[in-house]
């Protein structure tokens, strides 16, 4: 299978609830899917962590997956997370997603118990094999309980033929440079830490998958088209004059901060799902302040 041409600025979207929680507001998910759209992201990254897939039942992930897919209508790519706890439920959501037009999934092993090597390959190959799609295999212990290393990386890369890009989230820029050098720069990995957004670039990242163009997406765009001109005096520059943003996003958390500047921008996009608080009023004074600081 070829690489899919996924580059440049994936935005993930949040999950927009009620007032009280209990149900999927689609008109704002509607509303902000165009707005990143229209900012000029190059994706759309819908459930992911920013998405709060976690926290969503059965019906709302099919809901939510189906929507995003048909609003954001082939303007851009969508890559979809499917991961879920057990290989059956990811299955299912991958095959769901690849019906209704997604262009990749993305598969984080999330697991109760701590997986050997041998079954995250078999969770990767069942998915493989139940979809025609890529798949961009996720990294992230801090979400995951999982930390898959470079090696077993490259060994699911090299035996799952649809597999065919990595995100990388683990915070650790020796992982990036560790895949171009032993997967012979033919690995396509992409950037799931903010804060190493610009060694990523220099390390070889072909994108950087991030909640920030919900606040900031000229920034973030600014930043990749001085990349790709090789500007690193300009890179530099705007890099540095947006990481304060980039580290409270991490730092608070990515479902309460975008809500939150969201909601800042006329956007009502309501509270993280429970147990997950929304950004408290100090908070949010922060994030103003550092969104103001921007303009």
């Amino acid at each position: 299978m070829s690489t899919s041409p996924i580059h440049g600025i994936i935005g993930y979207t949040i999950t927009p609830f009620s007032v009280d929680g209990d149900s999927i507001n689609l008109d704002a998910l509607g509303q902000s899917i165009d707005r990143l759209i229209a900012s000029g992201v190059h994706a759309i990254a819908p459930l992911g962590s920013t998405g709060e897939g976690a926290y969503l039942s059965d019906s709302e992930w099919d809901q939510v997956s189906e929507y995003s897919i048909k609003r954001v209508a082939g303007r851009v790519p969508t890559v979809v997370s499917v991961s879920d706890l057990t290989t059956a439920k990811a299955v299912r959501r991958a095959r769901f997603a690849e019906a209704h037009g997604a262009d990749v999934v993305m598969v984080l092993p999330a697991s109760y118990w701590k997986l050997s090597e041998a079954e995250i390959l078999a969770h990767y190959r069942a998915i493989g094999e139940s979809i025609g799609l890529p798949i961009m295999l996720y990294n992230n212990p801090a979400t995951s309980g999982t930390d898959m290393s470079v090696e077993l990386i490259l060994r699911i890369f090299n035996a799952v033929d649809n597999v065919t890009m990595v995100k990388e989230s683990t915070g650790d820029i020796q992982r990036m440079h560790k895949l171009q050098l032993l997967g012979d720069g033919q690995v396509p990995f992409y950037n799931g830490s903010n804060p190493l957004a610009l060694e990523a670039f220099a390390a070889g990242a072909k994108g950087w998958c991030t909640a920030a163009p919900n606040l900031i997406p000229q920034l973030n765009l600014d930043l990749y088209a001085a990349v790709l001109a090789n500007d690193l005096h300009k890179a530099r520059a705007l890099f540095y004059r947006q990481l304060p943003l980039l580290d409270f996003i991490l730092k608070g958390g990515l479902p309460a901060t975008i809500k939150a500047g969201l909601t800042a921008s006329g956007l009502d996009v309501g509270n993280p799902r429970l147990p997950v608080f929304p950004l408290a009023d100090e908070g949010r004074q922060v994030l103003q302040k550092l969104l103001t600081s921007l303009r």
